[in-house]
């Protein structure tokens, strides 16, 4: 009688030892799978942001366990604004607009974000002033009176447009402020509708190569004391210039960077974000478009301001010996 109550108690403990285990290991894996289906937010399909998106989702989806789903969206602020809401786990944005969100200055005056930190810099998005040669349009002071795109209010070019104005003594008083989209923007230009526009994205762009298709662009210099003077201004610009044979311009024009950034949410698990710093920087030579040439581990700690680092990306670059 004693052996068959032991054998009873023996399976009734093995049964739920077993059972518990099971439903224990159920509630990790969705747990788990939950947190490895991420959303990528981009920007708009006739920016950098969006090809290049596409290719580094695949590529951390590739050399990770998570799936990683690019979006298109309004770019860099508005990716800001969604990471806040919960709605997506990372995102482009530029390096200014991380500063002003962290900050909570400009479009976050009183507002400020601190829910999101830094996998890294990733190359430098160019401030372009586009035209046509048929404009007349030669210098900044030129804008004056002229219909120009500044992107949509609080983006992260409309900020960009701001500040070149009031460097160059100017205002949207000044000009015909137009608020439009990179797509809309070189279709106004090639239609007639406006005359400039404001782009700063990586360079090509791809909205601006397809205007040049059609007609003969122009690049609008900025001159060298002014770039010294944004600089001290916004110590988060650099000098940059767009090379002789992009879109077909046959010198090079001096203007000024911001950088574009990866941005997480903080409450991704570290481990995670770790394989996703890694698979991104050790495999940038499946990254066919052009900026993956500037995306390189060393160089992913500029820029970066008072933006901490996420814990996980943290320590990729510890182990890189770069932090």
């Amino acid at each position: 009688m004693l052996a068959f109550v032991m054998v009873i108690a023996a399976c009734g403990s093995g049964d739920s030892s077993s059972t518990e285990g099971n439903e224990g290991t159920t509630e990790t894996d969705e747990n788990t799978e939950a947190s490895q289906d991420l959303s990528f937010l981009t920007g708009g399909t006739g920016g950098t942001y969006y090809p290049l998106g596409g290719q580094i989702g695949k590529v951390m989806t590739d050399n990770s366990n998570a799936k990683i789903t690019p979006q298109t969206s309004g770019a860099s602020a508005e990716n800001m604004e969604t990471l806040r809401a919960g709605e997506a786990e990372l995102a482009f944005t530029q390096t200014d607009i991380a500063a002003y969100a962290v900050e909570g200055k400009e479009m976050f005056e009183g507002n400020a974000i601190d829910s999101i930190q830094a996998i890294g810099s990733l190359y430098p998005e160019t401030v372009q002033l586009v035209t046509t040669a048929k404009s007349g349009i030669e210098s900044v002071e030129d804008l004056k009176g002229k219909s120009v795109s500044i992107g949509a209010p609080g983006s992260g070019v409309y900020i960009n447009a701001m500040q070149l104005l009031e460097i160059h003594g100017l205002s949207t008083d000044d000009i015909k402020p137009q608020n439009l989209s990179f797509d809309e923007s070189t279709d106004g230009i090639q239609a007639g509708t406006i005359d400039a526009a404001f782009i700063t994205a990586g360079t090509p762009t791809g909205a601006v190569e397809a205007l040049s298709a059609q007609a003969d662009i122009v690049i609008v210099p900025i001159a060298s004391e002014k770039v010294a003077e944004l600089i001290e201004a916004y110590p988060y610009y650099a000098e940059d210039t767009v090379t002789s044979g992009t879109y077909g311009i046959d010198a090079d024009v001096s203007t000024v960077a911001v950088k574009a950034m990866l941005v997480v949410t903080k409450d991704l698990d570290e481990a995670l974000v770790y394989e996703l710093t890694k698979a991104m920087f050790e495999n940038t030579d499946k990254i066919t478009h052009a900026k993956g040439e500037f995306i390189t581990p060393e160089s992913a700690l500029e820029g970066l301001g008072n933006l901490e680092l996420h814990p996980g990306a943290a320590k990729y670059y510890e182990e890189k010996g770069l932090k």
